[in-house]
């Protein structure tokens, strides 16, 4: 541990091993003034982040009718049902700034590049990409200093700085949600087995071949900090004793399902050569050598998005960060959907034309995306601290730059905003704004709940009325 034995206990303890750097979740005896279970909701930090989906939405499975605690679950959004006091549905919201505004098409890539900066992205596909800094940045430098990483950006598509990818945009806008300059996109983490090693190892990865042998028979990284850990558990009460211990059993349980990933991955590459399972010139090592690199990348978008989803939520638990972003697939994505009967690409199918069996994919889809969002805040809800849990003490904005995937508009956009704000959030409602409000308005509000002084973002005209 980073605190000698003996030695008061610090919110900044880690259990440490040969490999093994494993930050602590948030206990009773780091709130050592307070009534401990029973501490009040301001007493756990506040967490913040973004989920982005591509090419919009079908509106009408997903916008309720009834305003207020009235409203009705529809199609879409029906696999949020379990978490309707902790989620607001906010209608009416706008990035003009996304609109073309004598730029032209490209709409895709403007979504994108607006959806957290609130920003015009300048016209170019080569030199000179400009947007904005994008508001979890923004949190990031006031709350970033109290955590191990200012920030965490995920996502499940590769990201890109340079190409053309819609219209006379780069690549950089409809791959890249956060910005850490308005020149300087924050690279997403795609593979979880290197967010992994980045949340919870020490050390260099070594060459290829021995990252193979590392994730096909290394010691977990809790086998490896177990003296450690042991030491912990004595100096701690049972309440505490109980969360590290059921902490580092969600830790391990990710582990393994990435070290499954992995030998997936090793066995393609060495299917794609013809080797078959453990066989040919060296094996896995020989598939590596040869350039094939394994990850943990699942072959399966729902797989992968729920194992960085449950990343997300340990970086939270063990307060690695308390700003994220997951981008869940690039802007404009042609990805298919075959787990759920699609086969089509997304970004085709957005472009229905009102066709009805187009319509009905695409509101799969959408529902498919929601139930990924519905994953990770049962995973937020499952971690207790305090008088609630880790869903009360956090803030989750889910939603897509673009309203309608067929009319290309940024008004009327699919937003969500889920969890408890450490209490300043009062959830269970559909509110309603006028169609031309600002998106920014609700991160100036976010913000302000995050504690930065003076947080006008972007193209706020204000605060957003009657979150809480």
């Amino acid at each position: 541990m980073s605190a000698p034995q003996g030695a008061p206990m610090s919110r900044r303890t880690v259990l440490r091993g040969v490999g093994a750097a494993i930050a602590l979740p948030w206990l009773e005896t780091f709130l050592p003034r307070l009534a401990h279970a029973g501490a009040p909701s301001t007493a756990w930090p506040l967490r913040l982040a973004f989920v982005y989906v591509p090419n919009g939405v079908n509106g009408p499975a997903w916008r309720p009718e009834a305003k207020g605690d009235a409203f009705a679950w529809t199609p879409t959004l029906e696999p949020l049902a379990p978490f309707r006091d902790r989620v607001l549905v906010l209608s009416g919201l706008a990035h003009a700034k996304a609109n073309a505004n004598g730029d032209g098409p490209g709409d895709h890539a403007r979504a994108a590049g607006t959806f957290l900066t609130g920003a015009q992205a300048f016209k170019t596909s080569g030199a000179g990409v400009r947007v904005g800094t994008s508001v979890d940045q923004v949190a990031a430098a006031a709350v970033g200093r109290e955590s191990q990483l200012a920030s965490l950006e995920l996502g499940c598509d590769p990201g890109a700085v340079s190409g053309e990818c819609d219209s006379g945009y780069s690549c950089a806008y409809s791959s890249n949600l956060s910005w850490r300059t308005p020149t300087a996109p924050m690279a997403k983490e795609i593979d979880p087995r290197l967010l992994f090693d980045r949340l919870f190892a020490d050390g260099a990865e070594g060459s290829a071949a021995e990252r193979v042998a590392r994730w096909k028979r290394r010691k977990s990284v809790l086998d490896l900090a177990l003296d450690d850990a042991d030491r912990l558990r004595g100096r701690l009460g049972v309440s505490d004793r109980a969360k590290v211990d059921e902490y580092l059993e969600g830790v391990r349980a990710v582990e393994r399902r990435i070290a499954r990933a992995v030998e997936a991955s090793i066995e393609r590459n060495e299917a794609a050569k013809g080797l078959g399972k453990g066989g040919g010139a060296g094996g896995a090592g020989g598939a590596v050598a040869a350039g094939k690199r394994p990850t943990g990348i699942p072959k399966d978008l729902g797989e992968h998005a729920k194992l960085m989803s449950d990343l997300l939520v340990l970086a939270f638990q063990g307060d690695v960060t308390r700003v994220s972003t997951f981008f869940v697939a690039n802007e404009g994505s042609g990805r298919s959907y075959p787990t759920i009967g699609v086969k089509e690409g997304h970004h085709g199918l957005s472009h229905h034309g009102g066709d009805a069996t187009a319509i009905a994919k695409i509101q799969r889809i959408d529902r498919y995306h929601v139930e990924l969002f519905a994953y990770l805040l049962a995973g937020l809800r499952a971690v207790k601290e305090g008088d609630g849990t880790l869903l009360d003490h956090s803030m989750i904005v889910y939603g897509s730059g673009i309203g309608d995937g067929n009319r290309h508009n940024h008004d009327e956009l699919p937003i969500v905003l889920a969890g408890g704000g450490n209490g300043s959030l009062q959830g269970g409602r559909h509110l309603v704004y006028p169609r031309t409000t600002p998106l920014c308005n609700l991160f100036t509000s976010l913000l302000e709940r995050m504690g930065v002084p003076s947080p006008a973002f972007g193209d706020a005209t204000g605060r957003l009325s009657d979150l809480g």
